[in-house]
Formats: structure tokens, sequence, C-alpha cells
């Protein structure tokens, strides 16, 4: 098994033990895919929660720029919504994880297919 194959395996136990979420593998293993290089580095494969201007990356350059999702103040909620499933209280929230649910959370699957 590879280092990626392995990350994945790891994020999808945290979807699964953390968030309480049955992970669909494809689309996991598609949006890690995504993510790439950032996941093999310890601080960019993981998202600062509690920086604002790191979720505000992530609302521009995944949200907008990748999933094509207009601006609006949905994004940002979105995006608190998902942080409060993974929990605040979690050290380490993988950026794979994050990218994931707010897949999910907007129902933008397609942009993987």
């Amino acid at each position: 098994m590879g280092k990626r194959d392995e990350l994945i395996a790891k994020y999808a136990e945290d979807l699964k033990d953390k968030c309480g979420m049955t992970p669909d593998m494809d689309l996991l293993t598609k949006v890690t895919i995504g993510c790439g290089p950032s996941i093999y580095d310890d601080d960019a494969s993981t998202v600062a929660a509690s920086q604002p201007g790191e979720l505000e990356t992530v609302k521009e350059n995944f949200l907008m720029k990748k999933l094509g999702l207009a601006d609006s103040p949905d994004l940002m909620a979105g995006i608190n919504s998902v942080i409060e499933t993974y929990g605040m209280s979690n050290r380490n929230k993988y950026r794979a994880v994050i990218y994931y649910m707010l897949v999910k959370h907007f129902g933008k699957e397609s942009v993987y297919s």
C-alpha cells in the first residue's frame, strides 16, 4: 500500500470516527488526489480552523475556484458547519477530509465525476 493509500485510509477513519460519516471511497480518493502534494506536508495537509485567513483561503481557492461556487455568506457558513462536524477540539483537521465534507455539503460531487 502506497503512502497516498495510507493517507486515504486515515482520512476515511476520521470521517467515520470523528464525523460520524460513511465515506464514499471513490469520491474521497478523487478529492485527496485533487489536493495534490499538500497531503504529504504536515503543515499544508491540515486546516488551521481557528485562523480566519486560512478559512478565507479555503473559501476562495476551494469553494469558489475548484467547486465554482459564487461568493456568498453561505460559503463561510458551510465551512463553519463542516468544522463543527469535524470537532473544534480535534487538533488535526485534515484538508482532504474538510474538502470532502464541503463537496458533500454543497452537493458538488459532479466536479469529481
